[in-house]
């Protein structure tokens, strides 16, 4: 089977690339490994988040806040060709602080982003200010944080209309493949998996924690690692919250969705009660109306980190046409990779913000260290 482009990986980060690249006019297969895979992609928390992401890395700052204002486009195409809507509200969010200390700290990492942005407004809000913008929050907050660039959508819908919409676009999916290995042949890449071959000009790893053992087979590099958020979610309930928060959301259902944890727990995806009650605990300090609602869900899920925490994007130097893509925050990016991250791989001059994702920031810094 023969494609313009062999996408490896079907999650938020595969189907949002191989979504763009149709778009482009690409003839694009898709390889997923099936639900025995780890699925990030399906125990997020569905935020389109900006505030505070970037800080020590600008360049990653801008590539977040330009995802967000593309948002509505890839929400509006999605809908233009599947009839899904996946939800997507942008108010702005809250974080909320339950400490002074918290609370400056807070206000000195908006204020260094906004320094090195610019455009990047925020408000810094005491409890009363809080309480008048989101009514219901405990006396346990102290204050909180703003920006009116956070939103969120439902990401279960928005895995959903991206394998709808990818397919009607000409998209190849093929589920339930392992990726065994990768050769040049011919100028062409080949995918080898145990139940067929798969060739392609060009080819992107999108696999998430399995980029780590298929970068090297195409003289790439992505040292990725597990970490395990837990998640809670509720019965549904009346509406009360309007905005998306760093740990408590409403959802479009309206549901209650509680989060998040942040685990070095090597591959294991399950839930564990300690970790689940601190966060129901939180939950509840914060809005206390909660406090009685019943939990129907638990789950687990493993994000996709690189030692720094922000995305690899690289094509191979010694196997030009081979792509890694890798990052945790799948959802804010989708748009990013659709409409920016595409077309680059399409063969459209490298976005500018790119260079600082290299890999090759991690060896030049053990390199940098000088012997003792």
């Amino acid at each position: 089977m023969s494609a313009d482009v062999l996408v490896i990986g079907g999650g938020l980060v595969g189907a949002a690339l191989a979504y763009g690249l149709a778009r482009e006019g690409a003839r694009v297969t898709v390889l997923d490994e099936g639900d025995g895979g780890f699925r990030a992609s399906r125990g997020n928390f569905g935020l389109v988040w900006i505030q505070g992401k970037g800080s020590g890395l600008t360049p990653y700052a801008r590539w977040s806040r330009d995802s967000a204002t593309r948002w509505p486009a890839l929400a509006q195409s999605l809908l233009d060709d599947t009839g899904i809507d996946v939800a997507l509200r942008q108010p702005g969010g809250f974080q909320f602080c339950f400490s002074d200390d918290e609370l400056a700290e807070r206000r000195k990492r908006l204020s260094n982003l906004q320094q090195a942005l610019g455009d990047y407004p925020f408000q810094m809000l005491d409890h009363r200010e809080a309480r008048e913008r989101v009514p219901g929050i405990g006396p346990a907050v102290v204050g909180a944080s703003y920006t009116p660039m956070d939103g969120h959508v439902n990401p279960l819908k928005l895995l959903r209309a991206l394998h709808a919409g990818m397919q009607r676009r000409g998209v190849t999916l093929v589920s339930g493949e392992r990726v065994e290995r990768i050769e040049r042949a011919s100028g062409d890449f080949a995918v080898h998996s145990a139940r067929g071959t798969y060739r392609a000009a060009r080819l992107v790893l999108a696999a998430g924690l399995c980029n780590r053992s298929l970068a090297p087979l195409v003289g790439l590099n992505a040292p990725v690692a597990p970490n395990r958020g837990q998640v809670l979610i509720s019965e549904r309930v009346a509406p009360f919250l309007d905005y998306p928060t760093l740990n408590v959301r409403q959802t479009d259902e309206g549901t209650v969705q509680f989060g998040d944890s942040m685990e070095q727990a090597g591959f294991d995806d399950l839930t564990t009660t300690p970790v689940l009650s601190e966060i129901a605990r939180r939950g509840v300090r914060t809005f206390p109306r909660l406090r009685d609602v019943r939990l129907v869900r638990t789950w687990a899920a493993l994000r996709v980190y690189s030692p720094d925490g922000f995305p690899i994007y690289e094509q191979s130097e010694t196997q030009p046409g081979a792509f890694v893509v890798t990052c945790h925050s799948g959802v804010t990016l989708a748009a990013a990779h659709a409409q920016r991250l595409a077309p680059w791989i399409a063969g459209a001059p490298m976005p500018d913000e790119l260079p600082a994702f290299s890999a090759r920031r991690f060896t030049d810094r053990v390199e940098s260290i000088p012997a003792h």
